[in-house]
C-alpha cells in the first residue's frame, strides 16, 4: 500500500479508545492515520459466525481439544469458543513471559476487543476520582467528575446506553435509551435489598446494548438488541457498540481517515532537537519490513499492556528508560479488577414465571464500602452483580440423558438459580508491573513483555467481605443452598482474565510520580497522549471502557485546540 507518510495525527490501535480518537479527530478535519497491528474486519461482512446455529458448526460452537492445547491462556476466557475464536489473538501470536501468572486477552483486528467486550457501562463519580487521596493508596487523580461529566454524555449519546436514571451518588446517571427489565426473582431480591438495607440498592445494569435505537444510533445503521447473547461473534444488527459498527465508519465518512492494517508499532520516534515525538516506526506483519510515519500528534491506544510495551521500547538519548519516563514509573502500578469471589444459590418458588431472551446485562448493586467512610479491614471498593435464571431442564428429569422422556424434559424449565459476582478495585502498587525481557523476543523481533502482576492480601480480605455481605443479602431474600467460591483457588482463575488491566502510564498532577497530565498528555513529551487503560491512576469498581472513551474524547478536544493554536 502506497501511503502518504505525513499526517496531522497518528492513532495507534483501533479498539474502543482508538476508534473514538479516530472519529473525533477526523470529524474536526484532521488527516488521521489509524494503525492496527491485526487484519481488517468490516462491520457485518466480516462476522462469519454471526448467524450460525450450533448444528451448522463442526463442533457445535464448543471449545475443541486443539483449542485447549494450543491456546491454554486465551481459551480460559468466558467468550472464547469455536464461534468467536477468530476475534482472539492466539497464544503464539505475541509471546510473553509470566513472572507471575497473568492471562493476557488480546484481539488483533480492526475493532480490537470492542468486538469482544462485555459492554457494561457505568460512570465514575467523585468518590472514585478522590478515593486514592482520601484513603491514601495512590497518587491523586488530576481530574474530578465535573471534568468528565460532559464527555460521558457526549459518548453515551453516540454509543447508546441502556439502563435507568437511578439517582445514586457513586454511580451517576447516564444518558439512556430505555432499559432491560429484571425478571420476577431478581425483582424479589432487589425488593428485599431495599427493605433490609439503607446503604445499597439493586438496579438493572447499564449496557452499551440498545433497548431502543435513538436517532444517533439509527444514523449509524444500528438497530435494537435482539437479546441473542451472541455479541462476541460480531452483531450484524449493530445492537451493541463497537468500533466496527460505529466510530470507524463515521470517521471514514469524513474522508480524513486512513487505516493501516497488519502493521505493528515498534516504537514512537523522538526528535532530540524539537523535544517532541516525530512519528512511529512500524513493522509490516507479513514481510517484517519497517516503515516510518510522521505526524504532529500521536495518540497511543494499543490497549494497556501493549501501550506500556511500546513506550518501554521507545528509547532515545533523552529517554533511555522509555519515552516520557523521567519519573521511572512506566510499567508500574498496573492494576485490574478483582473477580475472585462468586456466590451461587437456589431460589424457591416462582415456578410459574419465565423471561424472554438472554438479556445482555445483570442486576447491579453499586459499591457501598469505602465510599463515604473507610472500611476497617480493606481498601478500595467493590460492586456486586447478580442474575437469576431457570435451569435448562427439570430437577425431576431422568438421570440418564437419553430417550423421549429426556427430550421432553428439556422443554420444562427447572427451579431458579442465582449467580452473584464481585467486581473489586485492585490497588495500584509499584510491585505490580510489566517490563521488557532483556533476552527473549517475540516473532516480530520485539522484546517479550514480562508480566509481574498478582493478587494481594487486600484482594482476599475484600473477597471475604463480599462473601459475607453477598451471602447475607441472598439469605435475607429467601435464597437457599448458598455457596461461596474463590475462583482463584477452585478454578485457577488468574489476574488478566477479567480483561480490565489498567495502569502503567498513569495520570497525575506531579511529573515526579506520574506520566500524564489531566488531559492524558505526556508531561515530558507534549505531543504524545495515552487514553486507553494504561492511563488509569486507579481502577475504581466500575467497568472501565466508558471512562476510556470519555477520556479519549476529552483529550482529542484538548489536543485539537492546541494544534489549531499552533502549539502542537
Amino acid at each position: 500500500m502506497n501511503l502518504n507518510k505525513e499526517f496531522d495525527v497518528i492513532v495507534v490501535g483501533s479498539g474502543i479508545s482508538g476508534g473514538w480518537a479516530a472519529k473525533e479527530f477526523t470529524e474536526k478535519g484532521f488527516k488521521t492515520l489509524l494503525i492496527e497491528r491485526g487484519r481488517m474486519v468490516r462491520h457485518i461482512e466480516d462476522y462469519p459466525t454471526a448467524m450460525l446455529d450450533p448444528w451448522e458448526m463442526e463442533h457445535h460452537g464448543g471449545k475443541t481439544k486443539a483449542d485447549l492445547k494450543d491456546n491454554k491462556i486465551i481459551s480460559n476466557h468466558y467468550a472464547y469458543n469455536e464461534a468467536t475464536r477468530h476475534f482472539y489473538a492466539s497464544d503464539k501470536e505475541q509471546e510473553y513471559i509470566q513472572e507471575k501468572p497473568f492471562q493476557w486477552v488480546r484481539g488483533f483486528q480492526v475493532g480490537g476487543k470492542s468486538l469482544l467486550w462485555a459492554r457494561q457501562t457505568q460512570r465514575w463519580s467523585d468518590f472514585e476520582f478522590s478515593a486514592p487521596e482520601r484513603f491514601d493508596y495512590a497518587v491523586d487523580w488530576p481530574i474530578r467528575y465535573a471534568d468528565l461529566a460532559p464527555w460521558y454524555s457526549h459518548v453515551e449519546k453516540f454509543i447508546g446506553v441502556s439502563g435507568n436514571r437511578d439517582g445514586i451518588d457513586n454511580m451517576p446517571d447516564s444518558e439512556v435509551v430505555g432499559a432491560f427489565q429484571m425478571n420476577q426473582v431478581e425483582k424479589a431480591i432487589a425488593a428485599s435489598i431495599a427493605d433490609n438495607y439503607s446503604d445499597r440498592r439493586a438496579i438493572i445494569g447499564r449496557s452499551a446494548n440498545l433497548v431502543n435505537a435513538a436517532p444517533e444510533q439509527l444514523a449509524q445503521g444500528r438497530t435494537a438488541c435482539k437479546a441473542r447473547a451472541l455479541c462476541e461473534r460480531g452483531c450484524p444488527f449493530g445492537g451493541y457498540f463497537s468500533s466496527n459498527s460505529s466510530t470507524i465508519p463515521f470517521a471514514k465518512k469524513t474522508g480524513n481517515l486512513t487505516i493501516l492494517t497488519d502493521s505493528i508499532v515498534e516504537r514512537i520516534l523522538y526528535d532530540e532537537k524539537t523535544g517532541r515525538a516525530s512519528g512511529v516506526q512500524v513493522i509490516d506483519a507479513s514481510d517484517r519490513s519497517t516503515k516510518e510515519y510522521r505526524a504532529k500528534v500521536i495518540f497511543l491506544n494499543a490497549a494497556t499492556l501493549n501501550s506500556n510495551l511500546i513506550l518501554l521500547n521507545s528509547t532515545s538519548e533523552r529517554f533511555p528508560e522509555g519515552l516520557g519516563n523521567d519519573a521511572r514509573v512506566l510499567g508500574h502500578y498496573v492494576a485490574f479488577h478483582n473477580y475472585r469471589g462468586r456466590i451461587t444459590a437456589d431460589f424457591p418458588g416462582y415456578e410459574d414465571s419465565y423471561y424472554y431472551g438472554k438479556r445482555p446485562t445483570q442486576v447491579f448493586v453499586p459499591a457501598f464500602k469505602n465510599i463515604h467512610k473507610a472500611a476497617e479491614t480493606f481498601k478500595g471498593s467493590y460492586l456486586i452483580a447478580f442474575g437469576a435464571g431457570r435451569s435448562g431442564w427439570s430437577r425431576s428429569s431422568p438421570e440418564v440423558g437419553l430417550g423421549g422422556a429426556f427430550k421432553d424434559s428439556l422443554l420444562e424449565p427447572g427451579g431458579w438459580s442465582i449467580s452473584m459476582m464481585m467486581q473489586g478495585e485492585v490497588l495500584p502498587i509499584y510491585e505490580n508491573h510489566v517490563r521488557l525481557s532483556l533476552e527473549k523476543k517475540d516473532k516480530y523481533g520485539l522484546p517479550q513483555l514480562v508480566t509481574s502482576i498478582g493478587y494481594t492480601e487486600n484482594d482476599i480480605t475484600m473477597m471475604n467481605d463480599f462473601f459475607k455481605e453477598g451471602s447475607q443479602m441472598l439469605e435475607k431474600s429467601g435464597c437457599t443452598n448458598i455457596q461461596t467460591i474463590d475462583q482463584h483457588i477452585q478454578f485457577g482463575r488468574q489476574p488478566g482474565l477479567e480483561v480490565h488491566d489498567m495502569g502503567g502510564v498513569r495520570m497525575g498532577k506531579d511529573p515526579n510520580s506520574s506520566m500524564l497530565n489531566g488531559f492524558n498528555q505526556m508531561h515530558t513529551c507534549k505531543n504524545v497522549f495515552v487514553t486507553d487503560g494504561a492511563c488509569m491512576t486507579s481502577t475504581g469498581n466500575q467497568n472501565p471502557s466508558l471512562t476510556f472513551m470519555a477520556l479519549t474524547a476529552r483529550a482529542v478536544d484538548y489536543a485539537a485546540n492546541l494544534i489549531k493554536e499552533g502549539t502542537l
